[in-house]
């Protein structure tokens, strides 16, 4: 029964998609909520079948568990970011002068000294 909810769903929202183009004369207001009509209704039919059901639980878990981490406070972001910062300068700098030293390499080896 899940995969015929699950199919509907899916002509749900190819309806609404197609609406889109069918109204192409129409305001593109009414082309949009073409779209998300046929978004919504298929997400209701949905959470009718288990997989929406298995979905609904984990997002609602997931919510809970962003709840529990400890984000950084701002110090601790600038300080992060500025060291993120100073490596990307340092390894473009590293970088660099390893690819000025293979063209001097490849230009020595080729007779094109200078």
């Amino acid at each position: 029964m899940d995969k015929i909810k699950l199919g509907f769903a899916l002509l749900l929202l190819i309806a609404g998609i197609a609406g889109f183009y069918y109204l192409r004369e129409s305001a593109m207001v009414i082309r949009v909520i073409s779209v998300l009509g046929g978004l919504v209704l298929a997400t209701v039919v949905v959470s009718f079948t288990a997989q929406g059901k298995q979905f609904y639980a984990f997002s609602r878990e997931s919510w809970e568990e962003t709840k529990k981490v400890v984000w950084p406070n701002r110090k601790e972001t600038v300080q992060t970011t500025g060291i993120v910062f100073a490596f990307v300068l340092v390894m473009a700098m590293f970088l660099w002068m390893i690819d000025a030293g293979l063209l001097l390499a490849v230009k020595y080896l080729m007779g094109q000294e200078g």
